[in-house]
């Protein structure tokens, strides 16, 4: 697929995984919509990065929780750029239980509502615009937490409320690639433990004792955290390479569901 003069809408794009995508889109060529709301001090170092790239890109802050605010960032990117062609619906709030504790109320609606009610009203508002696309993308984000739930070596990490949400952004996809077919493709990148999402360049990573972290690692296959480059070339394979999958889910975990189970040998049997 031919990326140049192709719109994209990116959320979270401030820093970290939506800043990567984004980055590598406007490198593809692509008129990129770079929407944020909090990290301000990020802001800086956001349009002196976009600026090197010289493609044609628009930084916008709405609160996205705000649901009335998403049709001005909708009109906001056809505006200036005529349509949408490529939506990364990259927006989450977790939940650590090292960091938050207990759970009230304020947290549990806080964590449904991005991770869940966000993403569900910009894809509606976003829609229309994706499906006179010649060839619409969505991308949703999701986390292993929807997998793995609070148990083993991410108990202190992932609570119900954020794991509940992020199994039903895998139903959002569904779904949705039902919507958009055949013109709209939509599917879903399910993180594990990434370097800016669930380890060492988050707050609540830095919380954990030594041992807990180990464990962490030792429960993923490849024995790593993942990069922000792992993740941009997931997107750009579907973006680019995949134009026979919608509806499904990328798990980029480096085996960590798969972790918690090992295999011994094989015996040497009785015959």
């Amino acid at each position: 697929m031919n990326l140049k003069n192709k719109t994209a809408l990116v959320l979270g794009a401030i820093k970290g995984i939506g800043k990567g995508i984004g980055l590598a889109l406007a490198n593809e060529g692509v008129n990129v919509v770079l929407n944020y709301f909090d990290w301000e001090e990020e802001l800086k170092s956001l349009k002196e990065d976009f600026a090197k790239t010289g493609q044609d890109h628009l930084i916008v802050k709405t609160d996205l929780l705000q649901t009335d605010k998403i049709s001005d960032l909708i009109k906001k990117t056809t505006d200036r750029f005529g349509g949408i062609d490529i939506l990364i619906n990259n927006i989450e709030r977790g939940g650590w239980p090292i960091v938050h504790g207990e759970y009230t109320q304020e947290q549990w609606d806080l964590e449904m509502a991005t991770t869940l009610r966000a993403k569900r009203w910009i894809f509606e508002a976003a829609l229309p615009h994706l499906l006179l696309s010649d060839n619409g993308i969505v991308i949703n984000f999701s986390s292993i937490a929807g997998i793995v739930g609070r148990s083993g070596p991410a108990s202190h990490i992932f609570n119900e409320c954020y794991s509940a949400a992020n199994r039903g952004v895998s139903l959002f996809t569904e779904t949705w690639a039902r919507m958009g077919a055949p013109r709209v493709r939509v599917n879903e990148i399910m993180l594990g433990f990434f370097e800016t999402r669930h380890a060492d360049k988050t707050r609540g990573w830095n919380l954990l004792d030594d041992d807990r972290k180990k464990a962490i690692m030792d429960h993923t296959l490849l024995n790593r955290k993942g990069m922000i480059e792992d993740v941009v070339k997931a997107a750009l394979f579907i973006i680019k390479d995949a134009p026979f999958m919608t509806g499904s889910i990328i798990r980029l975990d480096g085996g960590y569901v798969l972790g918690g189970e090992k295999i011994d040998t094989i015996p040497k049997g009785v015959l």
